[in-house]
């Protein structure tokens, strides 16, 4: 049995075909353990963390920080019985030109590539249906049996075996640690075991603060955001101008800035752009009176078993969505070509604005929670897309959505439906109007919904029968509860 372990870049959602690489959260010669986390890669659909397969110490990282990977090429190499001794197979001698060495007939033979078929259950698996299995990372497999080797035809591939640099000459050899290039002209950062979330990494990234020179004032001695942004002032000339030649880094001599598209921001336009000229949109707008609401939600706060609950608005809309799809279930569907498919269950999204760009997770089955079970669904989807750790499981088989455009102080829009959704729901801010109340001219606490469906499947009187619920709901929801349900 091999002691070196290559490990390939796996598929880590439906169909992903490559992955960047953010951070290595280990380095060459580092002692791992069975599941560790190893490397964070950004997909088109999330920020993940992958586990390590082995246990063992680390060989040689084959691609520095911001590189992008394509699925099944190899990324690192783990020596699984590093107690045994010197791999001598796998010593190398630089070439005088720098270029990566050449590894031996013996080093080839010792080094076993992990097997593509039984790692990971990418995507999906049994449908969107509540009850389908999810996807399954590097080694948390399904699988129970040890994998078997994959049959080789001929010698391995130089890549997967090759250190990223040359090796020291003192014995016992190990590859030289990979270094991200740097960016802009800043140093690159270094941010192997260090302890900071994903969207904090990316900060120092762009910053060109290198993360382990800190010393994280956050939970566990975690780095924040505001470490980082501290370390960057820190670094450079504070001077009173507004504008500074050190605060916009990134524009050229032209004074313009080019981003790539690439990440979220690519499978977001590439959506979008596909919704837009596929599904024949319709939004119709209603104002509602939600002041009874929003005495309901402080009532609610006010319960001792609701104390620790972070109850918003958004609640009750999620729950007036839910309601009214229970009443027109036409609005919860997807358009398959020659038919219409209805769904019973409700993976609700939510669009949430993350550092990474827009994303939808969605709350599974959500039409079966309770109010209390809603609240705490809700939380916990905001908390993780805020922290980048949203899975792309997380993001697939929505059903349903809602926009909060509110939270930015704006008052509703006309949003794009996500692909293979009928509708989706934009809810604006909440705020003090004059509104005729009983016949007489208050101030009342007044919102506006936005409602974009394909018309294609909800017709206009489906679509404002089911607009028309959801604001019943939310002008008196307590009332509406008792009716409904």
């Amino acid at each position: 049995m091999s002691r070196i372990k290559t490990f390939n870049l796996p598929d880590l959602g439906e169909g992903l075909t490559e992955g960047e690489i953010l951070a290595w959260l280990v380095k060459v010669g580092d002692t791992i353990e069975l599941n560790q986390p190893i490397v964070e890669v950004e997909t088109a659909k999330a920020a993940v963390e992958i586990p390590a397969k082995w246990a063992g110490q680390v060989q040689a990282i084959h691609h520095p920080e911001g590189t992008t990977v394509e699925v099944g090429t190899p990324i690192i190499a783990i020596d699984t019985d590093p107690g045994a001794g010197p791999l001598e197979a796998l010593s190398t001698t630089a070439t005088p030109s720098g270029d990566l060495p050449t590894p031996s007939a013996a080093s080839l033979a010792a080094v076993e590539v992990a097997p593509a078929e039984g790692m990971i259950e990418p995507g999906l698996i049994g449908g969107a249906a509540p009850g389908g299995r999810t996807a399954v990372l590097v080694g948390y497999g399904p699988r129970t049996t040890a994998a078997k080797r994959r049959p080789r035809k001929g010698a391995v591939p130089a890549q997967a075996v090759a250190a990223p640099a040359p090796v020291a000459p003192t014995p016992p050899p190990v590859a030289t640690p990979v270094a991200a290039p740097a960016q802009n002209g800043r140093a690159a950062t270094t941010t192997g075991g260090v302890l900071a979330k994903p969207p904090v990494r990316k900060l120092a990234k762009d910053l060109g603060v290198d993360l382990g020179t800190l010393t994280g004032s956050g939970p566990l001695g975690s780095i924040t955001r505001e470490d980082v942004q501290q370390a960057a002032s820190g670094a450079s000339v504070v001077v009173a101008e507004p504008i500074a030649a050190t605060t916009a880094p990134s524009f050229g001599a032209d004074r313009e800035q080019r981003i790539p598209v690439k990440g979220v921001r690519k499978l977001t336009a590439e959506n979008m752009s596909r919704s837009a000229f596929t599904a024949p949109h319709v939004t119709e707008f209603l104002t509602v009176d939600v002041t009874r609401a929003m005495k309901a939600l402080d009532r609610l706060r006010g319960r001792r078993e609701w104390r620790d609950v972070r109850v918003s608005p958004l609640l009750l809309v999620a729950k007036a969505v839910l309601l009214a799809v229970q009443r027109h279930p036409m609005v919860n569907s997807t358009w398959a070509g020659d038919e219409i498919v209805v769904k019973e269950y409700v993976n609700l999204g939510i669009a949430a604005a993350t550092e990474r760009g827009l994303i939808v997770p969605n709350v599974k089955d959500a039409g079966r929670l309770s109010l209390r079970e809603l609240a705490d669904a809700l939380t916990d989807l905001v908390q993780t897309a805020k922290s980048g750790r949203t899975s792309p499981a997380a993001m697939s088989g929505g059903t349903l959505t809602i926009t909060n455009v509110g939270v930015f102080g704006v008052d509703t829009g006309t949003p794009i439906l996500p692909p293979g959704e009928s509708a989706i729901l934009a809810f604006g801010a909440v705020r003090e109007m004059p509104w005729v109340h009983k016949g007489k001219v208050k101030v009342r606490q007044v919102t506006t919904l936005g409602l974009s469906f394909d018309h294609r499947i909800v017709d206009g009187e489906l679509g404002s029968k089911f607009l028309r619920d959801v604001g019943d709901f939310l002008t008196d929801p307590e009332a509406a509860l008792l009716a409904w349900t």
